[in-house]
C-alpha cells in the first residue's frame, strides 16, 4: 500500500507540476502588464523590427487614406518619408510602450473599451499614428489629430477569449506549483526505496517537460496560422511568438535540469543501496 500512495502521490505533482509552470509563466509574462512590456517592449528597440514596422505602417496608413483618393495621392509621399524616419523620432520609444499598454488593457483590463464589438484580439497602433500625423501636420502647416483608436486585428476572438480565460486562472498557479512541491515530498517520504521514487519523477518530469515542448509548438502553430488581415498586427504577431518561444524555453531549459538531476541523484542513490 505504500508503494501504490507514493506512486499516486508522485503522479499527482507531476501533473500539478505540468499545468503550474506553464501557468506562472504567462502570468509573469503575458497576463501581467509590466511583464509583458518589459517582453514585448525590446521587439520595437530591433533595427530590422523598425524597419518593417515602418513598412507596414507606411501602407496601413495609406490604406486609412484610401477613401479620399485626392488627399491621399497628395499625403502619400509626405507619409512615405515620415514612416521611414518614424522609429528615430524622439517620441517613438513611448508611442511604442503606449501602443502596447493599450492593447494589453483592450485584451485583458477594459475589454469593453474596443471600438468594435467583434471581440477580436487587437492591437492599438493609434500612439504610433498620432507620430505620423505630426510630421504630416507639420508637413501641411497645421495640426492633426490621429483617432482614439486605430484598432488592428492581432488574433481571433477565440484566442482573445483563451486569454481571458487564462487570466481568471492565473491566480492559482502558484498555488498548484507548492501543490506539486508538497505531493513529491509525501511520495518520497512514505515510498519504501526512496532512490527509485525520486528517479521516477525525474523521469516522469522529463516527460512533462516534452509535453510543455510539444504544447508550445502546437500553440505557437495555432496562433501564426491565424494570419492577421493587416501587415503590423502580422508582423507584431510574429515578433511576439518568437519572443514568448524563447522566454518558455528557457523556462523549459530548467525544468529537463531539474528533472535530469533528480533522475541522476535517484539513480546515484540507488546504486549505493544496492553496495550496501
Amino acid at each position: 500500500m505504500r508503494s501504490f500512495f507514493s506512486a499516486a502521490a508522485a503522479l499527482v505533482a507531476l501533473v500539478l507540476a505540468g499545468v503550474s509552470v506553464p501557468v506562472v509563466w504567462a502570468d509573469r509574462t503575458v497576463i501581467d502588464q509590466d511583464g509583458f512590456l518589459a517582453m514585448a517592449t525590446p521587439l520595437g528597440n530591433d533595427a530590422k523590427f523598425q524597419q518593417a514596422l515602418a513598412t507596414a505602417t507606411a501602407k496601413t496608413m495609406s490604406s486609412k487614406l484610401d477613401a479620399v483618393p485626392a488627399f491621399s495621392a497628395m499625403a502619400q509621399p509626405l507619409i512615405e518619408n515620415v514612416t521611414k524616419s518614424i522609429t528615430t523620432d524622439p517620441g517613438y520609444p513611448a508611442a511604442w510602450s503606449e501602443t502596447l499598454r493599450r492593447s494589453h488593457e483592450l485584451t485583458l483590463v477594459d475589454p469593453a473599451a474596443n471600438a468594435n464589438d467583434q471581440g477580436a484580439l487587437n492591437l492599438d497602433v493609434a500612439p504610433l499614428m498620432q507620430l505620423i500625423f505630426n510630421k504630416l501636420g507639420a508637413g501641411f502647416g497645421q495640426q492633426l489629430k490621429a483617432p482614439s483608436q486605430v484598432l488592428i486585428s492581432l488574433g481571433t476572438p477565440s484566442q482573445r477569449e483563451a486569454l481571458v480565460k487564462l487570466r481568471e486562472f492565473v491566480s492559482m498557479g502558484i498555488w498548484l506549483a507548492l501543490g506539486a512541491l508538497v505531493a513529491a515530498i509525501l511520495a518520497l517520504l512514505i515510498a519504501r526505496r526512496r532512490s527509485t521514487t525520486l528517479a521516477l519523477i525525474g523521469l516522469g518530469g522529463l516527460v512533462v517537460v516534452a509535453g510543455w515542448k510539444l504544447s508550445l509548438s502546437l500553440l505557437s502553430q495555432n496562433v501564426l496560422n491565424a494570419t492577421a488581415a493587416d501587415p503590423v498586427a502580422e508582423l507584431f504577431k510574429q515578433e511576439y511568438v518568437a519572443a514568448a518561444g524563447g522566454s518558455f524555453d528557457f523556462w523549459i531549459l530548467c525544468g529537463l535540469i531539474v528533472a535530469a538531476s533528480l533522475l541522476l541523484i535517484g539513480l546515484i542513490g540507488r546504486l549505493a543501496a544496492r553496495r550496501r
